[in-house]
């Protein structure tokens, strides 16, 4: 959450790192996560377990959605500093270049080894959106570095 922020905001890896302690952070990422879920089920329409389909509101905002999914499994964040430097190795969380897709990569400050940890960083990502109802694809972009296409599965 940003001080300019009223509300909670997922970390989507383009930020600064949250504000709030680890535990104050902790807790409003569960509190948002249980949010998200009973959404799913109050809204849920179809067959099979509620919890395991995107919501309209998570069709809508695809970008938020998934920086929650991410940020409540457990998976670190990327963060930037105020000039745009990359200040932590994590996910990042961007629009995607089809409509109603979202981008998944894994970033971190220059020397950091996030190269290297990419593959296996973003086959967890994908594995959390999985359980979730997201589709996710991993695929090699230029300069070889990997990243995830994500977006609502069939059943959403």
């Amino acid at each position: 959450m940003t001080q300019e922020s009223d509300g909670f905001e997922a970390a989507t890896g383009d930020g600064p790192t949250p504000g709030a302690g680890p535990r104050a952070r902790e807790a409003e990422v569960r509190t948002a996560f249980e949010g998200l879920l009973q959404i799913r089920r109050l809204t849920h329409t179809g067959a099979g377990d509620p919890a395991s389909a995107p919501a309209a509101w998570e069709r809508r905002l695809p970008v938020r959605a998934v920086a929650l999914a991410l940020e409540a499994a457990g998976l670190a964040a990327s963060a930037v500093d105020g000039a745009g430097l990359r200040t932590a190795t994590g996910y990042r969380v961007t629009t995607g270049e089809r409509p109603a897709t979202v981008r998944v990569e894994w970033l971190g400050p220059p020397g950091g080894g996030a190269a290297q940890q990419e593959e296996r960083a973003l086959t967890e990502c994908a594995g959390v959106l999985a359980r979730l109802g997201w589709e996710a694809l991993l695929y090699r972009g230029p300069g070889k570095r990997r990243f995830l296409e994500v977006e609502p599965g069939a059943t959403a």
